[in-house]
């Protein structure tokens, strides 16, 4: 097909419109809950005092802001996708911004600036009427008559646009990692079936065996591992398909497959992850140095264990106690030998090469 006719055919899926609004009315529209930031969104509200500081001077100053970007539901309520710190920054500002505990937010304080030195320590209101806390009425009107572009995506538009929009909006965004991303998505997706990433994610022996830090735990690495096995499980991968490309359709696919046998992969997971915490600890997927696992968490390792035990976990767990120790100790070890296992799990290989050569060798390397 022409390029032309696919600029014009992707066009026709997206059905938009946009208009300005002042910021007095967005805040009356979160008020009264006709603008929507799901919980899951609220938690990426990260930017600091300073950033936010220099945003409400930008509105004071009547600088020209960016858009934002909503979907309309069915019901005409708008669904943010894009816009979450400014929009939150002025929530918050005015005190009216719920966490993502649905808990009122405490109202900030400003910051002096270069050019507006007296913002320092300023709030929406005054705390006390002998106080001079506050930034005033009129400024409070010039705030709430500044106005934004709102670009709002209709629910006519291809049931995949509002996804496909907000990765492209936020990635490369408010230093979100993809997975931050990807979990918006499925929130956005099936809310139940990312509530049920998130559940498995937290287990303790996943928790134990994959022994990430606090900060890879904050980006949400425990909820990649986790869509990453299942992915592995029932999306074949596709040689030469971008790592997370691929995870990103496989979370669409996951998500909104009726099939998917929930209860049965959770026990899958479960077992999988019980067996190996047992048997490996937080050693499980870590390097063998002829004498011991030690080192960092090896992705290369993950994908390999993880979904070969949980292939043959069934068989595994037929074999008795000790048998069954130490056939999965002495397959941990041996793949340090394997020769496809080492040609292509190597810091210098890409994951492509490496997905497309490690996944299959993952079940029959597990087998007893």
């Amino acid at each position: 097909m022409p390029l032309d006719d696919e600029i014009a055919l992707a066009r026709k899926e997206i059905v938009s419109d946009g208009y300005d609004m002042s910021v007095g009315e967005l805040i009356n529209l979160y008020k009264d809950k006709e603008i929507r930031i799901h919980p899951e969104f609220q938690r990426l509200f990260r930017w600091d005092q300073t950033r936010k500081t220099r945003f409400i001077e930008s509105l004071l100053l009547a600088l020209p802001l960016p858009p934002i970007f909503v979907y309309q539901g069915d019901k005409g309520v708008w669904e943010l996708i894009d816009g979450l710190q400014r929009l939150s920054t002025i929530f918050e500002f005015v005190g009216i911004l719920l966490d993502e505990s649905g808990a009122l937010r405490p109202p900030t304080a400003l910051e002096g600036t270069r050019f507006l030195p007296s913002l320092a320590d300023k709030k929406w209101t005054q705390t006390s009427d002998n106080s001079d806390d506050g930034i005033g009425p009129t400024q409070q009107l010039q705030i709430k008559r500044a106005r934004m572009r709102v670009e709002i995506l209709k629910q006519e538009s291809d049931p995949q646009a509002k996804y496909e929009l907000f990765q492209r909006l936020n990635t490369g965004g408010q230093n979100l990692s993809e997975q931050e991303i990807r979990n918006c998505v499925g929130v956005m997706l099936n809310p139940t079936f990312q509530e049920w990433l998130f559940g498995l994610a937290n287990g303790k022996n996943f928790r134990d065996t994959i022994n990430q830090t606090d900060s890879a735990i904050e980006r949400q690495a425990h909820v990649e591992l986790v869509l990453r096995l299942f992915s592995f499980r029932h999306v074949p991968y596709k040689a030469g398909l971008d790592v997370h490309e691929y995870l990103d359709d496989a979370l669409v696919k996951l998500a909104t497959d009726t099939q998917f046998n929930s209860s049965s992969e959770e026990s899958i997971f479960s077992r999988t992850f019980s067996l190996l915490n047992t048997i490996m600890g937080d050693r499980a997927f870590k390097k063998w140095n002829g004498s011991d696992f030690s080192g960092k968490f090896l992705m290369s390792v993950f994908e390999v264990v993880a979904l070969g035990v949980s292939k043959n976990i069934d068989a595994i767990e037929v074999l008795v106690d000790q048998e069954r120790t130490d056939f999965v100790r002495k397959r941990c070890i041996a793949l340090w030998a394997e020769p496809t296992f080492t040609q292509y799990s190597g810091a210098g290989v890409r994951g492509t090469s490496r997905l497309a050569n490690l996944l299959p060798l993952s079940e029959s390397f597990f087998r007893p």
